[in-house]
């Protein structure tokens, strides 16, 4: 399995700001992974992945986004307490597909 790790920047999501944080994965990610799927996608095109920030795993799925042309990661509000994040700071995140 490949797996990628990137910086990017937590965001609130436009339509419900009080409920959803995630990050952007970079467009050549994005395209690699987008190139690997094969078969019937999951609902949304999402695509089931495991990843890792600071020292917390888990599992969810990538989903396409039009509008910011790459697939967005949700990331629990667990996470952003276990690991001191909030929306406008940097993650480092480790992601893998899972098939």
């Amino acid at each position: 399995m490949t797996s990628y790790e990137f910086d990017s920047t937590l965001y609130l999501w436009e339509a419900r700001t009080e409920s959803w944080v995630f990050v952007d994965l970079p467009f050549d990610i994005a395209d690699e992974i987008e190139d690997a799927q094969t078969g019937p996608r999951r609902g949304f095109g999402a695509v089931k992945v495991e990843v890792r920030i600071g020292d917390s795993t888990w599992r969810t799925s990538i989903f396409p986004s039009k509008d910011r042309k790459t697939f967005v990661l949700p990331v629990k509000r667990a996470i952003l307490t276990a690991e001191g994040l909030a929306p406008d700071r940097q993650a480092r995140v480790r992601l893998t597909p899972l098939s």
